[in-house]
């Protein structure tokens, strides 16, 4: 379960940091855990410092290794590679939602898989790592967590643009355009929302995503639904 020590010891290891026990057990932990276990911790105030650290170390190093891109360009790559489309892909990548400690109701609807939460909690172990290592080690995560977008230049420019990517990709393959359904959940100051995507009005769902807004679910949804359609091609 996520919070053990063997847990602990296994995350720790692939993050190559050694970060204090507590502050990674915090970092895991999202807000419907702490609601339903008498108002502990949670993991948003890790989330909002890993979110400033994850924005400078993608800065400094897109400047630094591209001297021609001009400012326009840089700023697309970084937005790209700091969105909670791409953290939660790599999220995915590392398979951190098996180790997100939820609350009841978001582990029965798939927490563990929501592009929002693992988004946040790659932030919140960000900062966490800040907190126990160092800046230093902070940005050598952050490289290393980015690493698998900046080899793969379809899957970055995927990343910049999702919905786009998703409909080249779909008339590429003869398909048909890709068609977005909303939900939503939770009270209007915290609403969630749900987007599944299938290529034409009446086709079966390929991928869905989800979001703290539509256009976020919307992404979130174009980019798993290309990263599946890549694969069979």
């Amino acid at each position: 379960m996520p919070g053990t020590s063997a847990t602990r010891a296994e995350l720790q290891l692939f993050l190559a940091v050694d970060v204090s026990p507590e502050l990674l057990e915090l970092a895991l932990t999202h807000r419907s855990y702490a609601y339903e276990h008498g108002g502990t911790a949670h993991n948003e105030r890790l989330e909002f410092l890993g979110d400033s650290i994850l924005g400078q170390a993608v800065t400094v190093m897109l400047y630094r290794d591209n001297p021609d891109l001009d400012e326009g360009e840089l700023a697309k790559r970084r937005a790209s590679l700091v969105s909670s489309v791409a953290l939660a892909e790599v999220a995915r990548t590392i398979g951190l939602g098996k180790y997100i400690r939820l609350g009841r109701g978001e582990e029965l609807t798939g927490g563990q898989d929501k592009s929002s939460i693992l988004a946040d909690t790659v932030e919140a172990v960000i900062g966490a790592v800040y907190l126990s290592a160092g800046g230093d080690a902070a940005t050598g995560l952050v490289m290393r967590l980015i690493a698998p977008l900046l080899s793969d230049p379809e899957r970055f420019g995927a990343a910049m643009d999702p919905k786009t990517s998703l409909q080249e990709l779909a008339s590429r393959l003869g398909q048909g355009a890709p068609h977005y359904e909303i939900t939503d959940s939770g009270p209007d100051h915290s609403k969630r929302f749900h987007a599944v995507v299938s290529l034409s009005e009446a086709g079966e769902p390929v991928a869905a995503g989800d979001g703290s807004s539509k256009k976020q679910a919307e992404m979130a949804a174009a980019l798993q639904a290309w990263t599946i359609l890549s694969s069979r091609t």
